[in-house]
């Protein structure tokens, strides 16, 4: 897997903190999973304040990356495979 900013990504929600990444996630999409920091997805480790919510919405996925310097956004990127990985806890 590449670079996240080399892949095809929607910015939903930006420079915000991992409070209200969380609660857009929590408010907005019907399916949530539940990581701990340091999960790694699309190769990069998500960090934040627990819980960090990851939601799906059919084959995209949708959770808070943290760029140092640049603030927390919310992306949306296509993952049918780390769907798996989220729906079997791996």
């Amino acid at each position: 897997m590449s670079c996240i900013e080399e892949m095809k990504y929607e910015i939903l929600l930006s420079q915000c903190s991992f409070k209200e990444a969380r609660e857009y996630i929590k408010k907005n999409f019907k399916e949530t999973h539940e990581v701990p920091p340091g999960y790694k997805i699309f190769n990069v480790y998500l960090i934040g304040v627990p819980p960090l919510l990851v939601g799906v919405e059919e084959d995209k996925v949708i959770f808070p990356y943290t760029k140092p310097c640049y603030g927390t956004f919310v992306m949306r990127i296509e993952g049918k495979e780390e769907i798996e990985r989220l729906r079997s806890k791996r």
